[in-house]
């Protein structure tokens, strides 16, 4: 299923897709919106009785944006690690045995916890609990908006700083489906698709989108019982060591 906000760029990539010879089906979500959220949620419900595959591959980079640094990160950390979070709140419960999870993260998030302090490192490196994960990612928020953050060990990169939230939530997420005894081998990975020729990178990526994709497909169907990887950072269908 393909989703959008906008549901006329959804429907045209729809058409665009069936002029491939592929069939799927397109449902308006705004991650931003719980409305939004819960009406996808219930369509999936009610249509096919759970779910089996969730990417999650939504957010925005205002880096280039001349706005303030604390309303980049506002923006920045509601769209890329709240909104991403609130999607997987609503959607975990209907993922069925054998279900796969895929984030899509970004180098950056290494990039950006190899420049926070050492302090600041290992707590975002140990954190067991998302409550933990959120506490650390609104300080952050905090910290910018009081003009310390720099001083308290955060790195100057609101993008960055909210993919370390996607890559550091994907272990604990793998923790607590593995304590799941309702249903068996949920896994959940994140992955870096590499720097993709895409609206985002202003089309100045290195690899096209086709390519881009292979990794988060390889992780998506991973075969029935995989034990690796399982809760880990991937880039070119290899786990990358961060913690």
């Amino acid at each position: 299923m393909l989703r959008s906000r906008d549901e006329g760029r959804g429907l045209a990539a729809v058409k665009e897709l069936e002029g491939e010879g592929l069939s799927t089906k397109f449902h308006q979500l705004d991650i931003l919106s719980g409305e939004s959220i819960k009406k996808l949620a219930d369509f999936l419900v009610e249509t096919y009785g759970g779910l089996d595959i969730l990417v999650n591959n939504a957010a925005i980079n205002l880096e280039a944006s001349t706005a303030p640094l604390s309303e980049k990160a506002e923006a920045t950390l509601k769209s890329n690690y709240t909104a991403t979070l609130n999607v997987c709140k609503s959607f975990f419960p209907l993922l069925r045995s054998h279900a796969r999870v895929v984030h899509l993260s970004s180098v950056s998030s290494l990039n950006a916890l190899s420049k926070c302090s050492s302090a600041l490192q290992s707590s975002l490196k140990n954190c067991k609990t998302l409550t933990e994960l959120d506490e650390l990612m609104a300080k952050f928020e905090k910290d910018v908006k009081s003009g310390v953050h720099q001083a308290n060990g955060w790195p100057n990169c609101a993008y960055g700083v909210s993919k370390i939230g996607v890559t550091v939530m994907t272990p604990i997420q793998q923790m607590e489906l593995d304590a799941d005894e309702t249903r068996s081998d949920l896994v959940v990975n994140c992955c870096y698709p590499g720097y993709v020729v895409t609206d985002m990178t202003c089309h100045k990526g290195e690899i096209m989108i086709d390519e881009g994709a292979e990794t988060p497909l390889y992780l998506a169907l991973l075969p029935p019982n995989s034990t690796q990887p399982r809760g880990e950072y991937v880039s070119e269908k290899k786990v990358v060591k961060w913690r």
